[in-house]
């Protein structure tokens, strides 16, 4: 098998557990907690974020992006090729679909089940850049500088963090949010509302990038470009 046949791989398998973390925390704690959407919106972020760094220490030897956002970033500041970006986000957007299918599938519900529940308007999708911009903040922040090591853990917390101060709960992934289109629980987003997010997910991530680039210029240093590699290689 290929290296990128093995990172696209990883990035199906990845995105696909961490969409289930995302769906499936969201049905159990709607059968646990049907009365409290606090307790729900904690059970679902703690979930997602530990299951993000799991993911994300496990899979960052071979690729850990999980998002398409974070891929295109990886393409703007030249880390890997246009064919390399575009099959790694197949891999995402087929990984994630996948993972809804399978977290339905394990609650007993439909495989396929598209959700009704609308989030539209201008404060969530304000939101959702915001919460995008964080997030490559976070992620391109911790490794350009020579910290790969942790940023399993800075990525987990800063989602587990962002589901409760960000409106939209923070998507901040075009793969996940055409995932969770399918499944009509807790966690779903109607696909009439998706476009949106994806759109303002795809502005954050511009707003990211020249946000990186700003605060963390190029160095001709070995120890940035190792850090690169091990994440994202």
């Amino acid at each position: 098998m290929t290296v990128l046949a093995r990172r696209a791989a990883a990035e199906f398998i990845g995105t696909a557990f961490l969409v289930m973390a995302v769906v499936g925390s969201g049905v159990m704690a709607s059968r646990l907690s049907p009365d409290d959407a606090g307790l729900q919106l904690l059970q679902n972020s703690l979930a997602t974020g530990a299951a993000l760094v799991a993911l994300i220490v496990a899979l960052q030897p071979v690729s850990a992006s999980f998002n398409p956002v974070v891929t295109l970033v990886e393409r703007a500041l030249v880390m890997i090729d246009t064919g390399t970006a575009a099959t790694l986000i197949v891999g995402q957007v087929l990984g994630g679909l996948a993972g809804t299918v399978a977290a339905n599938l394990m609650f007993g519900l439909d495989a396929v089940s598209w959700s009704t529940h609308q989030r539209t308007g201008p404060s969530l999708w304000l939101a959702e850049v915001i919460a995008t911009v964080g997030l490559l903040l976070v992620i391109f922040g911790t490794v350009r500088s020579g910290r790969a090591d942790r940023v399993a853990f800075a990525v987990g917390g800063y989602i587990t963090a962002a589901y409760w101060f960000t409106s939209s709960t923070s998507f901040a992934n075009p793969a996940v949010t055409i995932a969770r289109t399918v499944t009509d629980t807790f966690a779903g987003i109607a696909p009439p509302s998706a476009p949106a997010f994806i759109l303002a997910q795809l502005l954050g991530g511009a707003l990211g990038y020249f946000l990186v680039r700003f605060l963390y210029p190029s160095i001709a240093s070995s120890a940035v470009a190792t850090a690169d590699r091990k994440v994202f290689s």
